[in-house]
């Protein structure tokens, strides 16, 4: 099994192809060639590059690693390649085995517009939307002033809030659709979005599905994702709560048709909007989910084993009526970001001292060790905590206990954040929403500096790539080799790390990532809290703003430039 992955994700299927005896082929880029998913696998391939278009979105690479590799299947994960229907259809066109749907569900579902008619063919409604993509602002103008403000901009062949902007008026429409477009380049390889209403006040409830390949469906209960920021999870739950047995059988009956109605294989996760007891089809993700954990926990079953199960052309082993939900699970997805103020920034970097909780109901699901680094250029999951309890409050306070035992020092985390919204009235009484943590949730006590290690900790050398003549047998080969940066005969460029106080006029990016777009020139006059550039950084873009009203008399970066956190970009007298 080659995962064409990295991360939580890559190391999640490692373990179970173990246990099932299935040699496991891993795939790394240069900044990955130490990572924990590398370490595990029975075999591992260098990608090359360091960003993801240059690695694990190097579709000849990958390919060339399976015919080098001669593995008999590939897991795609999620992110990545995982919704991509050419990228599947050039794997099983080798006759190797893609765990997943069939390139022609993926392509039904990873488009966005044709799984929304699709739904709509089987009987199951959606938010509306319209069916086209979007060529210009002017189309979301329209939509807009037609259906009311605000509306959300989607990639249509995207996921999990990548590539998604709310759109509160008009004016803002130019600037949200350019930068949609570019997320969804960046995460998905393809720019197409449309758009459709947003709902106020809606909560996210996902059902998960899962086929084999002999006609058969179920769906395996309901989770609740509402807990969000920039329209990605913080929190997942199993089951949703306070849902009545009438909706969820209706949701989980609507699900299953979906996937029926698109041929469709393996696992997967039907997503609805639930508002004042209506629910709306939103999408269908042709993937497992990160918030997998929570279902296979109160389902006691292991999905990824059924997958591969499923893929090897097992029938599923249970019908709808052997499916039980026993107790409650809470997920805790823990990103390197600074939560504080509710900005969530990035917060790449090495981990220098990791300990994670244990105990009765808890698991951890980690794609790092201490000692490993949290690249700028991949996404920021460290990896997810997953609590159980016969109930839903045994479950929210051993997750909180657990949270109280987890250490990580080197990078910031969503750790402070992630214990005020689970102890928090809202949250144990289940009335928050997916607008409830930027719109209602108190940041202000999770500010504070990233601790330095107490203990001595894991540091790792750094490594450079160096290309050497070597013979074996006598035969002369062109090999590369990672020798430690001290005896390589040189070290990297430092770059530049200068802090400045707030309102100086030295415009100061907060964390390490790529410019896509600076948005003034020497000479411009701004006002203070005006956009100077667009910072990328684990595949989020980030507006960086002027900190003083003035005229910018310099300008030092350009699109395409990488900056540490603390350099100056922009100056303003």
């Amino acid at each position: 099994m080659l995962i064409a992955n990295r991360g939580e994700i890559a190391v999640r299927v490692i373990r179970a192809c173990k246990e099932l005896g299935i040699k496991t082929v891993a795939v790394y880029s240069e900044l990955d060639q130490d990572a924990l998913h590398v370490r595990l696998a029975d075999e591992a391939y260098a990608l090359g590059g360091e960003t993801a278009a240059e690695s694990y979105l190097n579709t000849d690479k990958i390919l060339g690693i399976i015919e080098t590799s001669k593995a008999d299947a590939v897991h795609p994960g999620y992110g990545f390649f995982s919704e991509n229907a050419d990228f599947a259809r050039s794997i099983t066109d080798r006759g190797v085995k893609f765990v997943g749907p069939p390139p022609e569900a993926i392509e039904v579902m990873g488009d966005k517009i044709s799984a929304r008619a699709a739904a709509e063919k089987v009987g199951v409604s959606g938010v509306p939307g319209n069916t086209d993509f979007l060529s210009e602002s002017a189309e979301v103008v329209a939509f807009g002033n037609e259906h009311g403000w605000p509306v959300a901009i989607k990639a249509a062949f995207g996921g999990g809030g990548r590539g998604m902007k709310v759109v509160n008026s008009a004016e803002e429409a130019a600037d949200a659709l350019e930068s949609a477009q570019r997320e969804a380049t960046a995460y998905f390889g393809r720019d197409e979005c449309y758009v459709e209403r947003y709902l106020t006040n809606p909560r996210h409830i996902e059902i998960q599905v899962i086929f084999d390949e002999h006609g058969n469906g179920v769906y395996l209960g309901t989770r609740d994702c509402s807990a969000q920021r920039r329209h990605q999870k913080l929190i997942e739950e199993a089951p949703a709560f306070g849902l009545s047995d009438e909706i969820v059988a209706a949701m989980g009956a609507d699900a299953v048709k979906v996937g029926a109605g698109s041929n469709y294989t393996n696992a997967g996760t039907v997503e609805f909007l639930y508002q004042d007891g209506e629910y709306f089809y939103l999408e269908m993700n042709t993937r497992l989910q990160v918030e997998h954990p929570v279902t296979e926990i109160v389902a006691d079953v292991d999905l990824v084993a059924l997958q591969l199960q499923i893929a090897a052309g097992a029938v599923l082993p249970f019908t709808q009526d052997d499916v039980t939900i026993s107790g409650h699970a809470i997920e805790v997805r823990i990103n390197a970001e600074d939560p504080a103020g509710g900005a969530f920034l990035p917060s790449p970097g090495p981990i220098d001292h990791l300990i994670v909780p244990s105990g009765y109901g808890v698991r951890w699901d980690g794609g790092y060790e201490a000692g490993d680094v949290v690249s700028q250029f991949y996404d920021n999951l460290i990896g997810k905590l997953i609590c159980w309890g016969p109930d839903r409050a045994t479950a929210i306070e051993r997750t909180l206990r657990a949270l109280a035992e987890f250490e990580i020092v080197g990078v910031k985390t969503t750790i402070p954040a992630d214990v005020l919204i689970i102890d928090h009235d809202d949250f144990r009484a289940g009335t928050h929403s997916t607008k409830w943590v930027e719109s209602s949730l108190d940041l202000s006590s999770t500010d504070g500096p990233i601790e330095a290690s107490s203990g001595p900790g894991i540091e790792k050398e750094n490594k450079i790539r160096r290309v050497v003549d070597v013979e074996v047998d006598g035969k002369l080969f062109n090999v590369a080799v990672w020798v430690p940066e001290a005896a390589s005969g040189g070290a990297k460029a430092k770059r530049k790390s200068q802090a400045a106080s707030g309102g100086s006029g030295d415009v100061v990016v907060p964390m390490q990532g790529t410019v896509v777009k600076v948005n003034v020139e020497v000479g411009d006059e701004v006002s203070s809290g005006d956009t100077v550039l667009v910072l990328e950084a684990m595949k989020m873009e980030n507006n960086i703003s002027a900190d003083a009203s003035g005229k910018v008399t310099s300008v030092n970066v350009a699109v395409g430039d990488s900056v540490a956190g603390g350099d100056i970009v922009v100056t303003i007298e």
